[in-house]
């Protein structure tokens, strides 16, 4: 079986090695043939466009890989649309997926069925997040912290700060001088 490993790493300065290693070692000993490794640095997982990612989808539709292998479910994605559009495509292209840590092969109907069980939850981490970093920020706002980066030698002009609340919001209903903040 030709395989295509990815790996996923949130921040630029964080190691994908933890992934890699055991996914190489786990293809070395089922003797699956790794086409290529596909490696994004500092992508979330709720980001659908990734460089490397976008490859191993391209390869996967040329016919050029037969599963895709991977440490963790969340290093695909998060969202529960996304992993279904791209499980259904796997699944039509006859192409399967494991995820090492989670014991996942969509190869089994067991598999399959863990996996979809998987997505949810995976969406509803994601969904706690993102909460948590909104109540973060509210907190922030109500003991009067600045919200954003400091200003630095790099920098050419004065910042709008309304600018970081209105996307933390994603809406200008709650502006923050409606709400007095600024």
């Amino acid at each position: 079986m030709r395989v295509g490993i990815y790996a996923r790493v949130s921040s630029q300065d964080q190691k994908t090695e933890t992934q890699t290693i055991p996914l190489k070692d786990y293809c070395s000993r089922l003797n699956y043939e790794v086409h290529r490794e596909y490696i994004d640095h500092g992508f979330s997982g709720k980001d659908n466009s990734r460089p490397a990612f976008e490859e191993l989808l391209a390869d996967m539709r040329a016919g050029i890989i037969d599963c895709v292998v991977c440490y963790k479910l969340d290093r695909v994605g998060r969202s529960l649309k996304h992993l279904l559009n791209l499980f259904e495509e796997f699944q039509n292209r006859g192409v399967n997926f494991i995820s090492l840590s989670q014991n996942i092969n969509t190869s089994t109907p067991e598999g399959r069925m863990f996996l979809k069980m998987l997505m949810v939850l995976a969406e509803y981490e994601r969904e706690l997040i993102v909460a948590r970093t909104k109540d973060g920020l509210a907190r922030a706002l109500r003991q009067g912290k600045t919200l954003g980066r400091p200003a630095g030698s790099k920098d050419r002009g004065q910042r709008s700060k309304s600018g970081y609340f209105l996307r933390y919001t994603k809406t200008k209903k709650s502006s923050p001088r409606k709400l007095g903040v600024f």
